[in-house]
C-alpha cells in the first residue's frame, strides 16, 4: 500500500487509515443494489476525522457486485 504524506487539518497528526467504500448511484442501482460507486477514506487515527475521495469502479466490478450482492 502506498504511503500518503497526509496531515490531519484538524489535530495535525500524521497517523491515518485507509479504508473504501461503495455505494449506489441512481435508482435503478438502488433497486438492483449494484453498488457502482466507490470511494477511499482516510481517517485520522487521533481524532478520527475522515475525507472521502471519489475513485475509479470497473464495469467486471460492477458486474460482480450484482450477482454477489455486495
Amino acid at each position: 500500500m502506498e504511503q500518503l504524506n497526509y496531515v490531519c487539518p484538524k489535530c495535525g497528526s500524521r497517523q491515518y487509515e485507509l479504508d473504501e467504500i461503495r455505494t449506489t448511484g441512481g435508482a435503478i442501482s438502488k433497486i438492483l443494489d449494484i453498488q457502482n460507486k466507490k470511494f477511499t477514506a482516510v481517517t485520522c487515527q487521533k481524532c478520527k476525522y475522515t475525507e472521502l475521495y471519489k475513485a475509479k469502479t470497473s464495469m467486471l466490478g460492477n458486474i460482480f457486485d450484482l450477482f454477489v450482492g455486495r
